[in-house]
């Protein structure tokens, strides 16, 4: 599916302010002033953008609320669904009553093993790239070359990006090809060290990654292999709690994209509330003393121009820094993609003024990454 929205470069204006900048997508059509400030009158205009981008999908435009429907559970949205409906992510279906699709025992996915130290948005602290974790969690003293990655990409998610940097996975939201928990287990071979639960996002899923992990460590026995979800962090308090148990006795970590600090500027990106992944967040941050090394929890957050600004970034770094000093933040290069392809890529400018600032508001361990593609 080809998508473009107008020619980066271009100076688009805001619908409500009138305000002209190379740094307004077309597919929002307004600037980030006017989303903060008005966003009630706005409102209209960013649930277009996100009917625009889910419809050629066949994906709902809105969390189901079917009053006689099945409660769905697994993340934030709170969904009920229609017999015979779907939920925000695509994936979960309900045939007769009963919620299907995607199952703990049944993935949509795609995975592939990845040399390590790898491209990971935590390679820097992580045991398969850097010096942490040795020996309990990690087969070297510095970074694992001669091991592997089991990657493992889940083709759906619960939040509706409009600057999605993987948003051909959608094109396999409704495939029915499978991947049993057990059989995706077997591909963790001698050589794997680690596995990691991505997409899309794993929330969706977080039933089979799950499973998968638990049948996998007792596989393995008592080797090293650690587990570790990079995820926006919207799944429930209850399903984190297995998560958070898995990749802290492992010596995994827990990767949390945090994409936005104000709500209204959240739901205006990414279709939905940033709440649920806020507290969840923050129930983490409990975590991070009890296993100070490798680190347990990881924060990113992409540089969208026009959209993600000092505030944003200002707003996250407090928050993070409340928990605990430690979190490493890594601070992500922004490429231009899906229905965000008429922005400019990250200026350095942009980057280091957010390092500086994630820095100032106490943290400790902030990096830029995908420093490559900065302009």
């Amino acid at each position: 599916m080809k998508i473009t929205p107008s020619i980066k470069g271009e100076k688009e204006m805001c619908l409500r302010c009138g305000r002209e900048s190379g740094e307004i997508s077309k597919a929002l059509n307004l600037c980030l002033q006017c989303i903060r400030d008005h966003f009630d009158e706005v409102l209209p205009h960013i649930e277009e953008a996100h009917r625009v981008a889910r419809s050629p999908f066949d994906l709902p435009l809105k969390p189901p609320q079917a009053p006689n429907g099945v409660s769905c559970g697994v993340c934030s949205n709170g969904c009920r669904i229609s017999d015979g409906g779907r939920g925000y992510c695509g994936v979960r279906i309900n045939r007769g009553g009963i919620l299907g699709g995607v199952t703990s025992e049944e993935g949509n996915l795609g995975w592939y093993y990845d040399s390590l130290p790898t491209n990971c948005v935590a390679d820097w602290v992580c045991p398969g790239g850097s010096a942490s974790g040795y020996p309990r969690f990690s087969y070297t003293r510095g970074p694992e070359y001669g091991y592997k990655n089991l990657a493992v990409f889940y083709q759906s998610c619960s939040f509706d990006c409009l600057f999605c940097q993987n948003w051909s996975f959608r094109q396999r939201v409704h495939q029915e090809e499978r991947i049993s928990a057990g059989k995706l287990a077997q591909f963790a071979d001698d050589q794997t060290s680690c596995i990691c639960f991505f997409g899309g996002d794993p929330t969706p899923q977080l039933p089979h990654s799950l499973m998968t992990s638990r049948i996998t460590l007792k596989q393995c026995g008592d080797r090293i292999l650690r587990v570790c979800w990079e995820t926006n962090g919207s799944m429930d308090p209850s399903l984190l709690r297995e998560m958070a148990e898995i990749a802290f006795k492992s010596g995994g970590c827990i990767k949390f994209d945090l994409k936005a600090w104000n709500e209204t500027v959240h739901l205006a990106l990414c279709g939905v509330s940033n709440k649920g992944t806020i507290k969840n967040f923050a129930y983490l941050g409990k975590w991070v003393p009890k296993r100070p090394d490798p680190p347990f929890l990881i924060a990113s957050t992409l540089l969208v121009p026009g959209y993600i600004d000092d505030e944003e970034i200002k707003g996250i770094s407090r928050f993070i820094a409340s928990l605990s000093p430690e979190i490493p933040y890594a601070l992500l290069a922004f490429h231009p993609q899906f229905y965000f392809v008429d922005l400019p890529a990250t200026s350095r400018s942009h980057a280091l003024r957010c390092k500086g600032i994630a820095e100032e508001a106490g943290l400790r361990q902030v990096r830029i990454g995908n420093s490559h593609l900065l302009t």
